[in-house]
């Protein structure tokens, strides 16, 4: 393997192993980043590794819906409540809001073809990258992990699959928005009465405002833990094909026409 640091010595770069986590380039469903920027602004550009422009967006999107009421509008008129819809929305900032949806959606979109482009190209010029990385902040490094493993710890508390995959930033970031919406929307309180047999209790404190962020958020991070285990693995074992065929394989090898590695 090719010793280098990440700096201008290629001219692009397969994946980098940080001691906050592990970036790679490869190619994504653009339809499917642009719907998850369709359910949260922010999550698109969170599953492209653009953490900066993805966490402003996401503080946008909580801020806007709390100061103009949406989610609990939307849930009035879901349930057929129009007037009440009407009455509960702020209309103050809700024109500021759509201009910067549709652009989460469309700039999502637009990033992840890019980045394509640039994949195919990192994959036909073997773009080289590190495999371990340790400094005064942490140890990181490429193993190969379960994805079953990942889904599970997924599924008790957001951020504990991020966290399996050292996955800080992201990690750090889906925790706290855990506690937060948990809490105010009273979750785990009306998940204690139902258990007690008040569903009537139950359903009275919980905030439909705060409650509403959770379904995406939740499954956003079940996706994105998933989708990355399973990207890390193809990077372990590219790495170690690459190891392998350097430092064993006979300069002079050479396939014949029709045949095939196994």
């Amino acid at each position: 393997m090719r010793n280098f640091t990440n700096k201008n010595e290629a001219r692009r770069f397969k994946a980098d192993v940080n001691s906050f986590g592990t970036v790679i380039i490869h190619r994504r469903n653009p339809y499917i980043v642009a719907c998850w920027s369709m359910a949260f602004p922010g999550f698109g550009h969170l599953l492209l590794e653009k953490y900066v422009q993805g966490l402003l967006l996401v503080l946008w999107e909580v801020f806007v819906n709390q100061q103009t009421h949406l989610n609990r509008a939307m849930v009035y008129s879901f349930t057929g409540e129009i007037e009440s819809a009407k009455a509960v929305l702020d209309v103050r900032l809700l024109f500021l809001y759509i201009p910067v949806y549709l652009f989460s959606i469309w700039d999502s979109y637009r990033t992840t073809v890019d980045l394509n482009k640039i994949a195919v190209l990192v994959e036909r010029e073997d773009g080289p990258f590190n495999t371990f990385s340790i400094n005064a902040t942490g140890i990181n490094y490429l193993e190969k992990r379960n994805p079953l493993v990942t889904f599970l710890w997924v599924l008790t508390i957001p951020s504990m699959g991020q966290l399996y995959l050292h996955r800080i930033v992201l990690a750090f970031f889906s925790l706290t928005w855990a506690v937060v919406f948990i809490y105010y929307s009273h979750l785990l309180e009306g998940i204690h009465y139902l258990i007690l047999g008040n569903v009537e209790k139950s359903t009275s404190v919980l905030d439909a405002q705060w409650l509403s962020y959770i379904p995406s958020y939740y499954f956003f991070t079940i996706y994105e833990a998933y989708t990355n285990t399973v990207e890390y693995n193809k990077l372990f074992e590219k790495e170690q094909k690459n190891y392998l065929k350097s430092h064993y394989q006979s300069p002079n090898f050479t396939l014949k026409k029709g045949q095939k590695v196994t």
